[in-house]
């Protein structure tokens, strides 16, 4: 009643018959930034604008956008060459996905995948891998089958019986 504002006027009544009409109020629209592609998860990432000449040994993911010229070795980690990636190096890692361009060999202890984008030159040794179609390959791939581990060799119990014919046999 008092203090009314210009915008705050009460809802007339319908007349019957009619459904009283309700406007709904849109908040204003927030700038949203631009959506980037998405970024590797937890890891490191080297730039397109970086250039790397030496070796590189990481614990956790790596994501190469840049350039880089040495050994590349991520223990038990992925390694993802990015599709502005350029890397002539010898690359060791757990999982590898080349979207961009290496030369050089290539291990990788469960898979490597190379992208319908990505190029590689050089040789494979994997116990998995995945070509797509339009990639560009050349090299040779040995794939590493993972050997089964010898099952456990178990001791025999020891029994009375044996532990007294070891001990009369050792007598003269």
């Amino acid at each position: 009643m008092w203090d009314r504002r210009k915008g705050d006027t009460p809802a007339q009544p319908a007349a019957p018959g009619q459904t009283p009409i309700q406007q709904s109020q849109k908040p204003a629209p927030t700038p949203t930034a631009p959506v980037l592609p998405a970024a590797p998860r937890a890891g490191t990432a080297i730039g397109r604008a970086v250039t790397i000449i030496g070796d590189i040994q990481s614990n956790e993911d790596l994501y190469v956008d840049g350039e880089v010229q040495g050994r590349i070795e991520v223990r038990d980690c992925r390694l993802t060459v990015g599709p502005n990636g350029r890397a002539k190096s010898h690359v060791r890692a757990r999982e590898v996905i080349i979207q961009g361009q290496v030369q050089g060999d290539v291990e990788a202890t469960q898979k490597i995948t190379i992208r319908k984008s990505g190029s590689l030159v050089g040789n494979i040794k994997t116990t998995g891998i995945i070509i797509e179609d339009d990639a560009y390959f050349k090299g040779s791939i040995d794939i590493v089958r993972k050997e089964p581990e010898p099952p456990a060799v178990q001791k025999e119990p020891e029994t009375a019986f044996r532990r007294q014919s070891e001990v009369t046999s050792s007598t003269p």
